[in-house]
């Protein structure tokens, strides 16, 4: 009987997936790695998420499980969920250890942008009494990362709906020819970044031969007359000669998948998969052209945001293609406002801590910025006599300025940090802090209020970082000033277009994107070039160009073997000739002073070890003048600071045969003079002894 009602649940379940063709979409899935806490009596947080065209709102369902503190007054405690600015819920916390709450979801909750916000805000009780609440660590609760949206597939208006302005956001990967020409790689690198705008988080790199059936949605690159023939046939627009191309395929196909619903199970929700069959929209952007000129065309409108945004149709032909952010003269970008950064003027009310938070990237300087000067402009409500008020300014999570606010309601600031302050990508936060004279807190709770002025307050580099020594710590924005070119080895063209994507993306990560470097083959380029141009090169180990000496300043000299050593404990660390998959980077100062990044990588999975190293570069790393990075397709990174005179780096070909064996086995040498000078001593020693016995009788 047990297993009938079994096979009757997973018969209903799987007629609901059925009729209903629901995607369970997690918050981890949509970019919340950890769960998310909320602070304080009243605090609150909020979500953004993209709804794609192929999800209709209408029958969509957000289901929200909350995890509260142990300490709370779960009677007094509220959870309020605000679906944009529209009030949904509001309700009391249950005594479950993990509480579920569940909403329907309308077209209505979306606007024109299609970003669903769901804002999260509490009003939290431990003690009855506020006042000892107010800063009470105990007052917290965490949306959990499991929480979901469960969104309705339609393909109704699938067709009409999806155009090239919004069909970024759906796409996985980028395919690209199996012998790829310069052309292929550019358009691969500029299509990647456009994907990681989209925030993309795990964008696939196929060659055409190897994509798998499971990717539906992706961008196709390729001269048209270069494209395979069962591609070709899904373009219905044929470009003509210098003419370029962006068309979007759409079809649609049934396919058997399975889906997942969370269940509670003594108290417990955990997931539970079914199989349904369901029908899935696919679509294909191809980036093409007539012939070179037109697909250059093409690629130069893939990096102009502004025609992608606004092309609304399936096919878009190009005749003319520039891209309008591009600049001959470097601007200053020494001074940029809260606002340039994406800060917005919050209105802050209440009594404790009132907090705003922006982020900023060293990149978004025009250089590498010695010290910032942090100007804060706000208005507030004046304080009452003996009423207390602070303002605060943390960088990273670290007090950097604290004073006092007074009466006058206006609040004009300024700290300057120095480099060893700010990092690669920053977190700057200002707090309002207020407490009311009376100590009666109780009715105070709305009689402060502050907002800060983003469009007076900037951050501003007083000094560029300059060194003798390029590091990661200043790339990209190293590559800011003047022309960059991307060189790569011939032979390895093909395992370094997701690489090159990662670099494009990069260099205009930041808020005036405006880096659009050329592309060369490194045995068609001339040494002149080398000295004209910021190089970032993907080489081999045995390119001609490290034979040729064309990198003469480089931290590490691939035309020899080497190992590279921990100098704390003198253990090898890297070696060469090594059977891992491996990607170095070093960034150095070239023969014109200009700005230079070599890549290269050895072992089987060649691709891989590109992109590690390409990714591994761009992370917060924790030293300032690291300038080698040796990164593994395991995730492992190990960073180093190599110049003339470094001890952790040996070149073994530079060394005799005789002192190579000594340094491969002169601890077994060592050990076999120990052992003979033992054995030595004890045959001496027993024949004293046996002396003296003669001697003795």
């Amino acid at each position: 009987m047990k297993r009938i009602f079994t096979l009757l649940a997973f018969i209903l379940t799987t007629t609901f997936a059925f009729g209903q063709a629901q995607k369970m979409i997690s918050f981890k899935a949509m970019g919340h790695d950890d769960d998310t806490p909320i602070f304080g009596m009243s605090g609150a947080v909020s979500f953004y998420f993209k709804i794609t065209p192929q999800y209709e709102m209408t029958g969509s369902k957000l289901t929200l499980f909350i995890e509260a503190s142990q300490a709370l007054i779960r009677e007094k405690s509220y959870i309020n969920l605000f679906i944009g600015t529209k009030p949904v819920y509001s309700g009391r916390l249950t005594k479950d250890s993990i509480q579920r709450i569940q909403l329907n979801l309308s077209r209505a909750d979306v606007p024109a942008d299609n970003y669903l916000k769901i804002q999260v805000k509490t009003a939290l009780t431990i003690t009855d009494d506020q006042c000892r609440d107010l800063d009470n660590p105990a007052m917290w609760v965490k949306v959990k990362n499991y929480s979901y949206l469960s969104l309705t597939k339609s393909t109704k208006n699938f067709f009409n709906n999806v155009n090239i302005s919004n069909c970024f956001d759906t796409k996985t990967a980028v395919v690209y020819n199996t012998n790829p020409t310069l052309h292929d790689l550019k358009a691969v690198a500029w299509a990647y970044a456009r994907l990681k705008k989209t925030q993309q988080r795990n964008i696939g790199v196929y060659q055409v031969d190897q994509l798998p059936d499971s990717v539906r949605n992706y961008i196709m690159v390729g001269a048209v007359n270069t494209l395979p023939a069962a591609k070709r046939s899904l373009i219905k627009v044929t470009p003509q000669s210098s003419q370029g191309l962006l068309y979007l395929n759409k079809s649609v196909s049934t396919i058997t998948d399975t889906i997942t619903n969370m269940v509670n199970i003594n108290g417990k929700f955990v997931p539970t998969r079914s199989v349904a069959q369901e029908t899935v929209p696919s679509e294909v952007l191809f980036v093409t052209g007539g012939d070179d000129a037109g697909y250059e065309k093409t690629i130069t409108a893939l990096g102009n945001m502004n025609v992608l945004n606004s092309t609304f149709g399936d096919y878009l032909l190009i005749n003319k293609a520039q891209n309008t952010f591009f600049k001959t003269i470097d601007e200053n970008r020494s001074k940029l406002t809260l606002k340039q950064i994406g800060g917005t003027s919050d209105f802050l009310s209440g009594i404790g801590s009132l907090k705003s938070s922006f982020n900023f990237k060293n990149s978004d300087f025009s250089f590498t910025p010695k010290e910032v000067e942090i100007r804060v402009v706000a208005n507030y409500s004046s304080l009452n006599p003996g009423d207390r008020g602070f303002f605060n300014i943390y960088l990273n999570g670290l007090l950097i300025s604290s004073e006092k606010l007074d009466a006058s309601g206006k609040l004009n600031t300024a700290v300057t940090i120095n480099r060893y302050q700010h990092h690669k990508y920053n977190t700057l936060e200002c707090e309002f802090r207020f407490y009311p004279n009376s100590g009666n807190c109780k009715n105070s709770f709305t009689n402060f209020f502050a907002e800060i002025d983003v469009d007076k307050s900037y951050l501003e580099s007083k000094n560029p970082f300059i060194t003798s020594d390029l590091s990661f710590y200043q790339y990209p924005e190293a590559f800011n000033r003047g022309t960059t070119r991307i060189v790569v080895s011939k032979p390895y063209a093909r395992y370094a277009a997701g690489a090159m994507g990662e670099i494009i993306y990069e260099l205009n990560n930041n808020i005036n994107a405006n880096n659009f470097p050329e592309f060369s083959y490194s045995d068609e380029l001339a040494s002149n070039d080398l000295k004209k141009n910021n190089i970032i090169a993907l080489l081999s180990k045995d390119d001609e160009m490290f034979k040729n000496g064309e990198f003469p300043d480089a931290p590490i000299k691939f035309d020899k073997n080497f190992r590279l050593y921990n100098t704390d404990n003198n253990s090898v660390v890297y070696s060469l000739s090594d059977t891992t998959s491996n990607g170095l980077a070093q960034i150095f100062y070239g023969r014109s002073n200009n700005a230079t990044l070599v890549l290269t990588a050895t072992g089987k999975h060649l691709a891989e070890a590109f992109l590690a190293a390409s990714k591994s570069i761009t992370e917060q790393l924790s030293t300032l003048s690291s300038n080698v990075c040796i990164s593994d397709v395991n995730n492992n990174k190990y960073l180093f600071n190599i110049n003339k005179s470094s001890d952790n780096l040996e070149y073994i070909d530079t060394k005799s045969a005789l002192t190579r064996f000594w340094d491969n086995y002169n601890l077994y040498i060592l050990l076999g003079i120990l052992v003979l000078i033992l054995l030595s001593f004890l045959y001496i020693r027993s024949r004293v002894q046996k002396s003296q016995e003669l001697f003795n009788d």
